[in-house]
């Protein structure tokens, strides 16, 4: 009886073992994602994948794979879904969603307190009316986004920004 105890705990313990350090990341890798965001950051070229949406007053939604943010020099294009209070309508029904493509927007990266961790506001002036998108991202390539239009309720999301690994 001892005996098989002994055995299934080394078991175990060399499952548990095996599992912890397949997923582990070295700290090579996590430095060569925290520099690869920085650059996309800092250079105005970044993916931010949606994961999860917090609507005011509701429990948080997983999304499916679709729905982003892109981010150029010269382009915002986004496409994510809405769930909250709309104060206006929109005319037409396929318009739902926050789904836009801004050519003329305020871009602005502002470092964080904190060693790793940036804040990007983005003021769009050519969507018929001022939306604007605050991301909170982390040097691990994970981010926050908070929606602010003047039309509907604030809405977050959470995601990824893409790195060469995910894409």
């Amino acid at each position: 009886m001892k005996q098989s105890a002994l055995h299934l705990i080394i078991v175990l313990s060399v499952v548990f073992g095996l599992t912890t350090c397949g997923t582990a990341q070295t700290a090579a890798e996590k430095e060569a994602v925290a520099g690869e965001v920085n650059q996309r950051v800092n250079n105005f070229d970044f993916t931010f994948k949606a994961t999860y949406a917090y609507p005011i007053g509701f429990k948080s939604i997983y999304l499916s794979p679709y729905y982003d943010v892109k981010v150029n020099s010269d382009t915002v294009r986004v496409y994510l879904p809405y769930y909250g209070r709309a104060y206006v309508a929109p005319m037409n029904p396929n318009e739902g969603g926050i789904k836009f493509t801004s050519t003329d927007f305020d871009y602005q990266v502002v470092p964080s307190r904190k060693r790793g961790n940036w804040q990007v506001n983005i003021r769009t002036r050519d969507t018929g009316r001022e939306i604007f998108l605050y991301f909170d991202i982390w040097e691990n390539g994970s981010a926050r986004l908070n929606v602010t239009d003047t039309n509907r309720q604030p809405i977050s999301f959470q995601g990824n920004i893409e790195t060469g690994k995910q894409e």
